[in-house]
């Protein structure tokens, strides 16, 4: 994957946020925040490079992207820290002002035929069958018609972070997941399982808020 567009306009977006919350919760220095970005930023090129392009139908580059950019830092970290730890430093760190309102923005979408259009399309790519980097899903809408499940039977992130070394730590980007949902305010977020957990499958389950 080229650093250039996507990946390189994450960094920026979030570099900042990142670093800061290294001081404000991980206990560094702002020094050891600087070392610790700029090393990051080096892990991260590297992690980059090697991933494959994905397609452009695939709508998922997002998420691999954003957790390249988590494991370059946790690579960099003086200290590996644990998963509650490293939880809430993640969503700390990625819920900045525009991304709250790309949540806003997104939870207007939520539940209307583009949307459900384009999870289906999502659905029907399969594009995990092809990139061991992205993933596999079902689209299954509750037959009381009060929301839908996105049913993931291939991860993206528990690749990449197995193959880092980092898989006990995949808990810690999954729970952005709630922090996301309530962002948009159009939905409760529900799970039972995820892969990370050894459970058959992650199930991702989006519930209209009742008004």
């Amino acid at each position: 994957m080229r650093y250039t567009g996507m990946p390189m306009g994450m960094w920026i977006l979030f570099k900042r946020s990142f670093r800061d919350h290294l001081v404000s919760m991980m206990g560094y220095s702002v020094a050891e925040a600087e070392e610790v970005t700029a090393s990051a930023k080096k892990r991260y090129h590297g992690i980059i490079s090697r991933l494959p392009e994905f397609e452009k139908t695939d709508r998922f580059k997002m998420n691999i992207v954003n957790c390249s950019m988590l494991c370059a830092f946790v690579l960099s970290m003086k200290e590996r820290p644990g998963v509650d730890r490293l939880t809430g430093y993640y969503a700390q760190s990625m819920m900045t002002g525009p991304m709250r309102w790309f949540c806003r923005m997104s939870g207007k979408r939520k539940f209307t035929d583009k949307d459900i259009a384009g999870m289906k399309s999502t659905a029907a790519l399969r594009a995990a069958d092809r990139n061991p980097y992205s993933w596999n899903m079902e689209y299954l809408p509750y037959e009381d018609g009060s929301g839908y499940e996105a049913r993931f039977s291939r991860c993206g992130i528990c690749t990449l972070m197995r193959e880092l070394g980092l898989f006990d730590l995949v808990p810690a980007m999954c729970h952005l997941d709630y922090t996301m949902s309530e962002a948009g305010g159009v939905s409760d977020f529900v799970r039972e399982y995820t892969l990370a957990s050894g459970g058959p499958y992650c199930d991702c389950g989006y519930k209209k808020l009742r008004r």
